[in-house]
């Protein structure tokens, strides 16, 4: 839903720190993937803490950089895979982002996780109200 044409990697236009950030937060989403959903809620609120919420800005540039150092997350199916790792990020960098996962609200019916920032969809091209939240950590 949600992946472009051509995607964004390019590992080597992220600084080297910032890349290596990136891919221990990529390593940690997959792990995270593998476990049941209540299991990922729980783990995520653990680690969100008592940080401040991340901006729109912040949680985009997040996403953009997970995007650009993992080939995997911008795949058609990655977007599991894509909002935990910008999560993940964003908590590296002293911020949280709101992980949800619900489905769209207009057909063809599919299962959806994605990172909203002050209420607002982060890199998805799609209109408020699109999306239907089962559940989300904030």
């Amino acid at each position: 839903m949600s992946t472009h044409e051509a995607l964004p990697y390019d590992p080597r236009a992220v600084p080297l720190g910032r890349r290596l950030a990136a891919r221990l937060a990529v390593g940690g989403a997959r792990l995270l993937t593998l476990l049941p959903p209540h299991r990922i809620r729980a783990v995520l609120a653990r680690l969100r803490g008592t940080v401040p919420p991340a901006t729109p800005a912040e949680a985009g540039s997040a996403r953009e950089t997970v995007l650009a150092v993992s080939l995997a997350a911008g795949g058609q199916k990655g977007c599991l895979a894509r909002s935990l790792a910008t999560v993940l990020l964003c908590r590296w960098d002293g911020r949280w982002a709101t992980w949800c996962v619900g489905v769209r609200t207009r057909p063809p019916f599919a299962a959806h996780a994605w990172v909203e920032a002050d209420g607002v969809l982060v890199g998805e091209d799609a209109p408020a109200g699109y999306f239907q939240c089962f559940f989300r950590v904030e």
